[in-house]
């Protein structure tokens, strides 16, 4: 049998001051910065259809921020919408890996570098390797378990070692800021938190799109939380457990 109105009242309120004050803080921290992200009551659409209402959002440099809901909630629209405010300044891992499936995993990831160089060199080394990015690449992909696998065509790999390849162009890209569309969905419980470490060791600021709660709450320390085509949730990630995020999957 519910309560009475009058008894749900005072746990609603409190309830209200809690997440009032959540928000008070982040906010408190993020005004000391510029920020490098912002949204201000803003209406986000995917094909003609709003999919998030009344956006209003703010990142500070330092911030580790993960995006939460269920499918089909609009985190990808809120990182789309992300990235065209800073489309050169940022490392870009969506969820649709765009490789080339007849170029070797070298050459995929060399693409994350390609505005580095000029047209010439990245000409040349599209032909040929070339003897630095050679080595700055094989690096880097020794560091995804792909070392063994540089000189593949992509297409001849797994999903799994695919999406590391996308990772690695991500990281080539050698940005401050990484945005990431459920960039580890397709990777073993072992070797997600192994890769997750390894972009936020290299960048200063992230926003991921993650489908596993506890992942986002071990690699970020703010949570947002979509559902409803509105943000319902914005705490630090310190102040919240999994069964807290239960809701914006029902």
């Amino acid at each position: 049998m519910s309560l009475p109105a009058k008894r749900q009242l005072p746990l609603a309120l409190s309830m209200n001051a809690e997440l009032i004050r959540l928000r008070s803080s982040l906010e408190k921290t993020r005004l000391d910065k510029e920020p490098v992200f912002s949204l201000n009551n803003t209406q986000l659409a995917y094909e003609g259809r709003v999919v998030l209402k009344n956006v209003t959002l703010s990142i500070a440099p330092g911030e580790r921020v993960a995006l939460v809901g269920k499918s089909g909630v609009g985190k990808s629209t809120l990182l789309a919408a992300l990235r065209e405010q800073y489309p050169k300044g940022v490392a870009w891992c969506p969820q649709q890996h765009g490789l080339v499936p007849m170029l070797s995993v070298f050459h995929n990831i060399y693409m994350g570098g390609l505005h580095r160089h000029n047209s010439l060199y990245n000409l040349f080394n599209l032909i040929r390797p070339l003897p630095q990015p050679l080595y700055e690449v094989a690096g880097l992909a020794k560091q995804l378990q792909l070392d063994e696998h540089l000189l593949d065509r992509v297409e001849q790999l797994s999903g799994g070692q695919s999406q590391r390849v996308a990772i690695g162009r991500a990281l080539f890209q050698q940005q401050d800021v990484f945005l990431g569309d459920e960039p580890v969905s397709a990777l073993d419980e072992h070797q997600a938190r192994q890769l997750l470490a390894l972009i936020t060791e290299k960048h200063e600021t992230l926003v991921l799109a993650l489908h596993d709660v506890e992942q986002a709450l071990h690699f970020c320390d703010r949570i947002i939380g979509l559902k409803d085509s509105a943000i319902v949730l914005d705490a630090p990630g310190s102040t919240l457990k999994p069964s807290d995020l239960t809701e914006l999957y029902s």
